[in-house]
C-alpha cells in the first residue's frame, strides 16, 4: 500500500501505511489542500500523545505563527487521547481554532458560528471543573471568541490568524 507521505493513492484515494484514507496533498499555513508537488506548510503529525502542557504549549506556538488549522489538530489529538472528564474542553480549544481559520479564510458565516461553539464548550466545561485548567484562561478565551466572532460578521472580511490569535494561558 502507498502512503500519505509520499502521496500515494490505492483507488484514486491517497491512504497512509495502514490503509487509512489521509489526503497527503501539501496545505498552505491555514490548511487549505494545495496541487500535488506544491511546497506546502508542514503538516500536523495525527495521533501524537502530548501531555496537556505539552499539547497547549505546541498549540499556542502554532496560533502565534498563524496556523490555526494545525493548531486545531493538536487539540484534536489531546481530545482524541486525553482522558474521557476532558475531552469537551479539548474540543472546545479545537472549534475556537478551527473557527479562527475559517474566520482567516473570509468564511464570515462558518467561522464565527464555531468560536462561538467553542466559547460555549469552553464556558460550559470549566463552569462544571474549573476555569483555569493548565493556566489555560478558559473565560478570557471565551470571550475573545465571542468578540473576534462579532467582528468577523460585521466587516464580513477575512481576518489575519497571526495577529488575531489568541492568547491561551493566564497572563
Amino acid at each position: 500500500m502507498a502512503d500519505a507521505e509520499t502521496g500515494g493513492d490505492i483507488g484514486g484515494r491517497d491512504r497512509d501505511t495502514e490503509g487509512r484514507a489521509r489526503n497527503a496533498r501539501p496545505r498552505d499555513g491555514l490548511g487549505r489542500p494545495l496541487p500535488y508537488g506544491s511546497d506546502g506548510v508542514e503538516r500536523q503529525p495525527e495521533g501524537v500523545v502530548r501531555s496537556p502542557d505539552e499539547t497547549v504549549a505546541e498549540a499556542q506556538t502554532l496560533l502565534d505563527a498563524g496556523k490555526p488549522f494545525h493548531a486545531h489538530e493538536v487539540f484534536e489529538d489531546a481530545w482524541k487521547s486525553g482522558p474521557a472528564t476532558e475531552r469537551e474542553l479539548w474540543r472546545g480549544l479545537a472549534q475556537i481554532a478551527v473557527g479562527l481559520t475559517h474566520s482567516a479564510r473570509g468564511n464570515t458565516t462558518g467561522g464565527p458560528r464555531l468560536l462561538r461553539r467553542g466559547a460555549a464548550a469552553v464556558t460550559a466545561w470549566s463552569e462544571q471543573n474549573r476555569p483555569h485548567p493548565y493556566d489555560l484562561d478558559l473565560p478570557g478565551l471565551a470571550t475573545w471568541a465571542v468578540n473576534l466572532a462579532g467582528r468577523v460578521e460585521q466587516t464580513s472580511a477575512p481576518v489575519d490568524a497571526g495577529a488575531e490569535g489568541p492568547r491561551l494561558r493566564r497572563v
